[in-house]
């Protein structure tokens, strides 16, 4: 047990021998992941730091933040507002987990075929292993699909829960009905503190969050160079890092690790050879510690340039219009920013299969590989679907379905080595 946390920990009601046992497990396979690559970055320092004091040093600037008056929301969707949290003088913070931990526990008030990354964060709940959960003074869901929906219902039980609902298309009326929940949510928010979002408030938290996903694009944009200069799971770990970290911090940070990478572009270094495959990954996103796909695919001889997920450049596409003069104003620009996530939850959803095409040719892509959580509904039709027109394409494609589980790593690198070997020819 790390002594500098225990009594924290303890004040939070987590299980200490359970949390000290998953903390143990979590830092050897993140050595073995991430501290075993070579020519690393220097800046992926700040990375090894933010993973390490994750349920430490973070958790306790939260609650020291509580103890401010500041109020920390928790979420799993990036439909929720960060601009409105932030605008609030609120922290936001992503809750979704990607380990099997608690699952015994989840199964217990869950139907066994829901999908891994709600039974991981209903079970990390109820295991008493998420430190994030104790110091959230509330949590918001969003109905981007009827397992989540239904998950919520029962979940409240547990948790202080506040649910957003997405519509289903993107015609006038579905506009209408976001605005409608962009605008509740930004009430509760004030009734919580107190106090109503000001013009210059959100205009602030507005140009914060932009300048986090500014950074992302230029993380993106740098990546793509031949020969690739990160690799696809340091950036992952960048994406994941940015829903638990301060976002003005991480923007800082990263910064300083594009301008190292930009040195390398320069110099015409890359972590890999120029031929080597080069590797999209599309599909259900990828919570910590889920980090078993790229670590996969990058053992295996390729490399992952780009990945099309929540947690990729489905979040961090889009900006928010920073011309709104009126709380009105910015809220329609939030409503619209939003509405252009393409979440498999939208029918029809013809701009996702855009967006991928454009990526193949923006990241000169080799090959794809769809990655698919069982029992995801959406994302598995929607894998279907865009394996039939990417094979009309002559794109090469591997669809795989998995879980949290280490159970099926050997049969899944079978396969991708096999991919990797085809399209490197």
């Amino acid at each position: 047990m790390d002594n500098r946390y225990a009594k924290m920990w303890e004040k939070l009601n987590l299980d200490l021998s359970g949390h000290d046992a998953l903390l143990e497990v979590l830092g050897k396979f993140y050595g073995d992941i991430y501290l075993s690559q070579q020519n690393r970055l220097r800046g992926a320092e700040y990375l090894d730091f933010v993973v390490s004091e994750i349920h430490g040093l973070r958790i306790k600037e939260l609650l020291q933040a509580r103890e401010r008056g500041q109020k920390v929301i928790g979420t799993f969707c990036i439909f929720v507002p960060e601009e409105l949290t932030i605008a609030a003088g609120g922290i936001h913070v992503g809750l979704c987990a990607g380990a099997d931990a608690g699952k015994e526990q989840a199964e217990k008030i869950l139907p066994r075929n829901t999908c891994a990354l709600i039974k991981s964060f209903v079970g990390f709940k109820l295991a008493r292993l998420c430190p994030f959960f104790e110091s959230c003074d509330l949590i918001v869901g969003e109905t981007t699909c009827d397992g989540k929906k239904k998950t919520y219902e029962i979940f409240s039980e547990y948790v202080d829960m506040y649910v957003m609902e997405v519509p289903n298309k993107k015609g006038p009326g579905d506009r209408e009905l976001w605005k409608s929940e962009v605008l509740k949510y930004k009430y509760k928010l004030e009734e919580m503190v107190g106090r109503e979002i000001t013009k210059q408030d959100l205009k602030n938290a507005i140009k914060i969050v932009n300048n986090k996903r500014k950074v992302l694009q230029r993380l993106n944009k740098l990546r793509g160079n031949i020969p690739t200069p990160i690799s696809g799971r340091d950036v992952l770990l960048v994406n994941q890092i940015s829903f638990y970290d301060d976002p003005v911090r991480f923007t800082e940070k990263i910064e300083c690790l594009c301008d190292e990478i930009q040195d390398k572009v320069r110099q015409g270094e890359g972590i890999v050879n120029k031929d080597t495959p080069r590797i999209l990954v599309c599909g259900c996103p990828m919570a910590v510690p889920n980090w078993k796909i790229p670590y996969i695919i990058e053992s295996s001889g390729g490399v992952v340039v780009c990945e099309e997920s929540c947690i990729g450049t489905r979040n961090i596409r889009d900006l928010v219009d920073e011309d709104g003069d009126t709380v009105d104003e910015m809220i329609d620009a939030l409503v619209d920013r939003y509405l252009k996530i393409d979440c498999a939850c939208f029918t029809p959803n013809e701009e996702r299969i855009h967006n991928i095409m454009d990526l193949i040719e923006e990241y000169k892509v080799d090959g794809v590989i769809m990655y698919n959580l069982l029992f995801c509904q959406p994302y598995l039709h929607e894998a279907m679907k865009l394996e039939r027109i990417l094979n009309k394409k002559g794109v090469p494609v591997l669809n795989i379905e998995t879980d949290y589980s280490m159970e099926d790593i050997g049969q899944l690198k079978t396969r991708v080595e096999a991919f990797v070997e085809m399209i490197g020819y």
